[in-house]
C-alpha cells in the first residue's frame, strides 16, 4: 500500500479490487464499435478515429472512412486531426508548470505581461484587473467568441496586440460570470511567450510533448506529412464539401493542435496518473498536485436535472469549468473530465473518468461533429455494460482503530468518558443518558449482533460500519478531529431494516 507518512498518519490510497476489469471493459468493445459506425454514418462523418484508454494504456482504438476525400486516403490510428479547442489544457499545463517554477502567478493582472491592457475600458470603473486564473477559467468578462474565436487560428502576435490596443468589449466584469473565450486563451499563448522568451508552441512542445512521447502532434498543419494529415469537411446539400485549413499563429494556443489518436492517448494517460494522490516518484512532464488542481471544478457554471444518457438512463448532473478543462458531476456520483474541440472541418472531443481509471477520445473531420454526444454513450455503455468499479479507499488505520474502540463503548456508554477516545466536544454536544437510550432502544429492535461490517471511509477522517443483527441492521456513523491522534467529534446510530 502506497503510504503518506505526516504527523504519525498513515495515507491509504483508493485501489482497484478488480482483477478482471479489463477483461470486463474488453468485452463491451464489439457493442461500442458498433456504436461509433452507426453514428458516424448517421452524421456523415468522413472520417472518425476513436481510442478506449484503461489504467494508462490505448487498449481500443478504431477507425472508419477517409483521412482525405478526393485521394481516398483511408483514415487511420496514425491519421492526424486537428483537435481545436482540446488544444486549450496544453496551455493550461504551460501556465501551470510556469507557476510551479515561480515564473508567473495565477492572480498576476495580466497587464503586466500585456501593457496594453492595463488601461482598457471595462464597464464599470470598479472592475478588477483580469488576472491569468480569469483566462484559464472563462471569467475575464470577454464574451463568448464562437464562431468568431474559429476565423482568427492564423492571427499573428501583432494583431493580437493590436486588438488589446484598441480595446476590448466586455460581456461582464472580470469575475463575474462564465463566459467561453477563445480570446483568453490566444492571451494565455502570448503570456507564454513573454515569459519564456520562446513561442508557446516551441514551449509545449518541448516541455510537454516531448517528454509525455508525443512524436506525431503539431500545430501547423504545413509541417505534418501529407499521407497523414486529416482534411476537413462540411456537410452541405447532401454532399461534402473540403474546409480551407488556416495556418498556425497566435490563436493556435486555444485550438491549433493537430495530433494523433495515439498520441493522444499517451496526454489521457498522464491525467489518468494523476489520480490518486500518492506518494511515488513525480515523474512530470508537469506535477500531479497541478494536474489534479487543473481537473478540479473553479467555476460552476450549469445544472441539469433532466438529462438522460443515449442509453436512456436519467444522469441529472452539475458541470463547471476548470482550468483549460470541462468537468461534470453526475447523479451517482461519477465524475468526468474533459473537453470538446469543434473548428470548421473538424469536432473532437476526450473524457476522462478518474475514479474508474478510463478514458474515451474521438476525432472527426466534419465541422462542428458532436463527439461528445458519441463518447458520452460509448462511456456510459462500458461503464454500465461492464460493471466495474471504481477505486475503492481502504480504511486508514485511524478509522478501524476508532471504529473497534467505539464498539466497546456501546451500547451502555458507560466507559465513554473514561475511554479517552473522544475529543473535547463531544460531551458538550451529545449526552450519556440520550446515547445510552438511543442504542438500547436500537438493539432492542435489532436483536443480536450477528456480525460488524469493515469501517467505511468517506474519507481519512470519516466513515461508517454496519452490524448486522438479527431483525435489523444498525449503522453506526462516526467523522475524527484534525487533533493527532485523531478523536471522534461525531457520532450518529440509525436503525436500518434488513
Amino acid at each position: 500500500m502506497l503510504a503518506l507518512v505526516a504527523l504519525g498518519q498513515t495515507y491509504k490510497a483508493p485501489v482497484f479490487k478488480d482483477p478482471d476489469r479489463l477483461k470486463k471493459v474488453e468485452a463491451t468493445f464489439g457493442l461500442i464499435d458498433k456504436i461509433y459506425k452507426d453514428y458516424a454514418e448517421q452524421n456523415h462523418y468522413p472520417g472518425l478515429v476513436y481510442g478506449i484508454v484503461v489504467d494508462g494504456k490505448l487498449v481500443h482504438t478504431g477507425v472508419l472512412g477517409f483521412a482525405e476525400l478526393k485521394n481516398k486516403i483511408a483514415a487511420g490510428q496514425g491519421s492526424a486531426f486537428r483537435i481545436a479547442s482540446m488544444s486549450k489544457s496544453f496551455t493550461t499545463l504551460a501556465i501551470l508548470k510556469l507557476r510551479d517554477e515561480g515564473k508567473l502567478r495565477l492572480d498576476d493582472p495580466i497587464y503586466l505581461y500585456i501593457p496594453e491592457a492595463r488601461n482598457m475600458k471595462r464597464l464599470t470603473k470598479d472592475a478588477p484587473p483580469i488576472t491569468i486564473r480569469n483566462l484559464l477559467t472563462h471569467t475575464a468578462g470577454y464574451p463568448e467568441d464562437n464562431p468568431w474565436g474559429d476565423r482568427q487560428l492564423a492571427n499573428t502576435d501583432q494583431q493580437l496586440i493590436a486588438l488589446y490596443k484598441k480595446g476590448i468589449s466586455f460581456s461582464n466584469d472580470p469575475g463575474l460570470g462564465y463566459e467561453y473565450s477563445n480570446l483568453g486563451f490566444a492571451t494565455l499563448g502570448y503570456i507564454i511567450k513573454k515569459v519564456t522568451g520562446i513561442s508557446y508552441q516551441q514551449y509545449i512542445t518541448q516541455n510537454i510533448l516531448k517528454p509525455l512521447g508525443m512524436n506525431h502532434t503539431w500545430y501547423e498543419y504545413s509541417k505534418v506529412p501529407k499521407d497523414i494529415l486529416a482534411h476537413g469537411y462540411r456537410w452541405l446539400d447532401g454532399k461534402w464539401v473540403e474546409q480551407p485549413m488556416l495556418h498556425d499563429g497566435s490563436y493556435g494556443a486555444m485550438g491549433g493542435m493537430i495530433t494523433t489518436i495515439e498520441d493522444f492517448s499517451k496526454y489521457m494517460a498522464f491525467h489518468l496518473a494523476a489520480w490518486p494522490p500518492r506518494d511515488d516518484a513525480d515523474k512530470g512532464p508537469v506535477k500531479r498536485s497541478s494536474v489534479r488542481e487543473m481537473q478540479y471544478p473553479w467555476d460552476f457554471n450549469g445544472l441539469n436535472t433532466t438529462f438522460h444518457t443515449a442509453n436512456g438512463r436519467a444522469a441529472s448532473f452539475a458541470s463547471a469549468y476548470c482550468y483549460g478543462l470541462r468537468w461534470r458531476k453526475y447523479a451517482d456520483g461519477t465524475t468526468a473530465v474533459g473537453h470538446t474541440g469543434g473548428l470548421p472541418g473538424f469536432g473532437s472531443e476526450w473524457t476522462v473518468y478518474p475514479e474508474y481509471g478510463i478514458g474515451v477520445v474521438s476525432f472527426a473531420n466534419l465541422t462542428y461533429a458532436s463527439a461528445g454526444a458519441i463518447n458520452l454513450q460509448v462511456a456510459d455503455t462500458l461503464l454500465r455494460l461492464s460493471g466495474i468499479s471504481p477505486r475503492q479507499l481502504p480504511p486508514s488505520d485511524i478509522l478501524t482503530l476508532r471504529k473497534n474502540q467505539l464498539l466497546k463503548v456501546l451500547p451502555d456508554w458507560s466507559t465513554a468518558k473514561s475511554s479517552g477516545i473522544f475529543a473535547m466536544n463531544f460531551f458538550m454536544d451529545y449526552f450519556p443518558d440520550k446515547l445510552r437510550a438511543e442504542a438500547e432502544g436500537a438493539f432492542a429492535k435489532a436483536g443480536k449482533v450477528a456480525s460488524v461490517g469493515e469501517v467505511v471511509p468517506e474519507n481519512q477522517l470519516r466513515g461508517y460500519f454496519i452490524m448486522s443483527c438479527e431483525l435489523a441492521n444498525i449503522k453506526v456513523s462516526f467523522t475524527l478531529t484534525p487533533e493527532n491522534p485523531a478523536l471522534i467529534q461525531e457520532y450518529h446510530l440509525t436503525l436500518l431494516g434488513k
